[in-house]
């Protein structure tokens, strides 16, 4: 394998049925989805304990993102990174065919001590909305500790939480701590730590395919929640025009950073310094380096390894094409 020079990747989608999820996916954003009536989540790059991305084409195909890390780590992660035991990002594309569970993530001291795992900090653009879609975000000024646990404890737990109609094209930041929820009729793209770990505290009266309730995490979830931080907003866009478009700067945070890339013709993306995750959000858009090409359509996402430093971008036709670049910040 070290030998093999590497190229744009494209990995294998991991899908997750969920009992929340339901056919969008497939309808909106294009994926092959087998016979289920919920399917939640498609992993798009992924290194989380037995959920780890394999190449889908080319000459590292069925190679997974984990063995590329451990030993190919500066070329694919790039120096600035420095060596790493498993890729820092998970990416992924969500179908909010029901509302999901209201839910907090630990940050990484708490990852660690109540869930053996990462702290989990995300950020989400949102790709499609159904009418009355609902985005919760964040507890109403002034909710103590007290106030949100009696509220879970009587199941009425809706009225403390921020929310707003969330529009196609908007970038949501989570800050682990932060209590939030997706509502039913919404389709996003979520970048966040390598981690999955959720405390859920309220699921709206839902029952499990056991037709139980399912379990939720009340006291691990109080510990975690940052009762400080109040409402999240959509976070607006910062443009500048570039070569080939213009760019839009979105979250930014101490785990990664995205930015919006809006292309009429040719531009530069990709760093020596760090690897590029790109997302198709709209149109097609044509990646190079060294004369291979691979295409980035609408729902499709591409890792562009340090060791190809910056690629040529285009829009494949014509048009504009939307792609959202993400890197470690």
């Amino acid at each position: 394998m070290s030998a093999t020079p590497l190229y744009p990747l494209r990995f294998e989608p991991i899908l997750k049925e969920l009992i929340w999820g339901g056919r969008r996916l497939e309808s909106v954003l294009g994926k092959t989805l087998g016979a289920g009536a919920h399917y939640a989540e498609s992993w798009e790059v992924a290194d989380h304990r037995d959920d780890v991305s394999r190449v889908a084409e080319g000459p590292l195909k069925g190679v997974s993102l984990r063995d590329l890390v451990r030993e190919r780590g500066e070329e694919v992660l790039g120096p600035a990174l420095g060596p790493r035991a498993q890729f820092p990002l998970l990416v992924k594309f969500l179908d909010a065919h029901q509302v999901l569970s209201v839910q907090v993530h630990p940050d990484d001291a708490l990852g660690r001590k109540l869930a053996d795992d990462n702290g989990k900090t995300e950020a989400w653009v949102v790709i499609h909305v159904e009418p009355g879609g609902r985005i919760y975000a964040g507890l109403r000024p002034g909710v103590t500790r007290d106030e949100f646990a009696a509220a879970i404890a009587a199941g009425a737990v809706e009225p403390l939480l921020h929310q707003f109609e969330p529009r196609p094209g908007d970038c949501i930041l989570i800050p682990a701590g932060t209590v939030h929820a997706i509502g039913a009729g919404v389709v996003l793209a979520e970048i966040q730590q390598m981690s999955d770990a959720t405390f859920r505290v309220f699921d709206w009266g839902r029952l499990g395919p056991d037709g139980k309730p399912r379990q939720l995490h009340v006291a691990q979830a109080l510990e975690s929640t940052d009762y400080a931080a109040g409402p999240v907003e959509p976070i607006a866009p910062q443009a500048e025009p570039i070569e080939g478009g213009l760019r839009e700067r979105l979250a930014r945070c101490p785990y990664f950073a995205l930015e919006r890339l809006r292309l009429e013709s040719a531009a530069g993306v990709g760093s020596a310094e760090r690897f590029t995750i790109l997302l198709g959000l709209g149109g097609t858009a044509e990646v190079w380096h060294g004369g291979v090409g691979a295409r980035l359509g609408f729902g499709q996402t591409l890792l562009l390894p340090a060791a190809l430093g910056t690629c040529a971008i285009a829009p494949a036709n014509a048009g504009e094409a939307v792609v959202l670049t993400c890197v470690v910040s």
